[in-house]
């Protein structure tokens, strides 16, 4: 379980330690340990590295494509909201006009 004092890296320090394990050839738990940063951490800043330079596994998704995707869903679930507004009116209306 994670601790609720997660600590918070700049986008800038996990790229200077992802191109410290790419310009070293060391393994990420070695890069890890110097930095004082998780293993963890560090291998999933790397994988979402690679896969944002297209060196990734088929089908995994770049950061970029993660925030459209995370803007769509947003997107989905607002419409969802007010379709469903639409619907209660237009079921309001109907009874109204029954009347």
């Amino acid at each position: 379980m994670g601790s609720k004092y997660t600590k918070r890296y700049t986008a800038e320090f996990k790229r200077d330690a992802v191109a410290l394990v790419d310009s070293t050839g060391r393994t990420v738990t070695e890069v890890a340990r110097e930095l004082g940063v998780s293993p963890e951490s560090l291998r999933g800043w790397y994988k979402r590295a690679k896969a944002d330079r297209g060196e990734g596994r088929p089908g995994e998704l770049t950061t970029a494509e993660r925030e459209e995707l995370k803007r769509l869903r947003k997107l989905a679930a607002e419409q969802a909201r007010t379709i469903e507004v639409l619907r209660k009116a237009a079921v309001f209306f109907a009874k109204e006009s029954d009347r």
